[in-house]
């Protein structure tokens, strides 16, 4: 049995989490998420904490087993607390700042590069050079933060570009290094 997939989810105060016909709901203080699952796995809420269980034992329900157990887990943590991704921009003239809903950025380029925001993330800037995406939704959060990081990605010889906080870039001698 998976091991991830037996472990039961802990609802912590002021979430709420309803299952109907494959679809799960899970609404808390910061909103709510909506999740559609495959009928080869059951999910039951018994007291405070969610059990994902497998109705057969087929490879796909096996691999569906521990899947829907970690969305629902980060649908639970969304809803109570919540995802950050921290994105740094390093680079001579490199910046970036939030205007209404639109991230502009200069990355060297000739022109600057205005970033649409979703309405299902926050973004927003600290200084000139740290840009901090947050949201319920893991994925969202995630995407957009690689979409942005996709824009300028980290070059190995001066480490100019956007990356992640807790990155760490392999660093390369230039032509001259022997």
């Amino acid at each position: 049995m998976s091991r991830i997939g037996k472990m039961p989810i802990l609802m912590p105060k002021g979430v709420t989490v309803s299952v109907t016909d494959n679809l799960i709901t899970v609404e808390g203080p910061k909103g709510k998420l909506v999740q559609d699952y495959q009928p080869s796995v059951g999910i039951s809420i018994e007291d405070d904490a969610v059990i994902v269980t497998r109705k057969n034992d087929s490879k796909k329900a096996r691999g569906f087993h521990g899947l829907y157990r970690q969305l629902v887990m980060n649908m639970v943590t969304g809803v109570s607390t919540g995802f950050t991704r921290t994105l740094l921009v390093s680079g001579v003239g490199y910046r970036a700042e939030v205007k209404g809903n639109i991230l502009l950025l200069n990355l060297g380029y000739s022109n600057q590069i205005e970033f649409m925001i979703s309405d299902d993330v926050q973004i927003a800037c600290e200084g000139q050079n740290k840009i901090i995406v947050s949201g319920i939704d893991k994925q969202r959060v995630g995407q957009t933060a690689a979409e942005i990081r996709s824009l300028r990605p980290p070059e190995p010889y001066k480490g100019k570009g956007v990356k992640y906080e807790n990155e760490t870039i392999k660093r390369k001698i230039g032509k001259s290094g022997a």
